[in-house]
């Protein structure tokens, strides 16, 4: 298991990639506490779920894509984003570091029941706030194809 959790937009958690499976994270972290399966019938997808609690991360694999990792969410505080703490950054600072390097911020919804949600789409990420402190983080690879190309009109 690692002793330090980093994350690494748009490529992974530690030294699991997006893409990987359920067996090299479980040769990289060990057993997982709790193993779960989550489907959405109106968007037909699939998910397995290892949960590590006492770490504060859970690795989500894509049933529909081969059982490959497609989203990480954390919430140890001391997991490590570009060099940084990030669980110890007020919004403000998360938000510059962020854009320092090179990621902006693209939505933010506040929750009636007093979360507020962070996105940096092109990150593949989402923030997530309770009472002005940062809860929990939710990352993933693109969706975007490997060599897509945009050309506007």
């Amino acid at each position: 298991m690692p002793t330090i959790f980093e994350i690494r937009l748009l490529k992974g958690f530690c030294n699991l990639n997006f893409g990987q499976k359920p067996s090299d994270a479980e040769a990289l972290f060990g057993a997982p506490e709790e193993t779960q399966t989550l489907t959405d019938d109106i968007l037909d997808t699939s998910s397995f779920v290892l949960h590590y609690w006492e770490h504060g991360f859970s690795l989500f694999f894509d049933v529909n894509k081969n059982n490959s990792l497609n989203i990480v969410e954390v919430d140890n505080p001391a997991t490590i984003l570009f060099g940084k703490q990030v669980f110890s950054l007020k919004e403000p600072e998360l938000v510059e570091l962020l854009k320092a390097n090179g990621f902006k911020l693209s939505d933010t919804e506040l929750h009636e029941w007093g979360e507020k949600r962070l996105s940096f789409d092109d990150a593949g990420l989402d923030c997530y706030y309770e009472n002005g402190k940062l809860t929990t983080l939710s990352f993933s690879a693109s969706d975007a194809p490997e060599n897509f190309q945009y050309f506007p009109n």
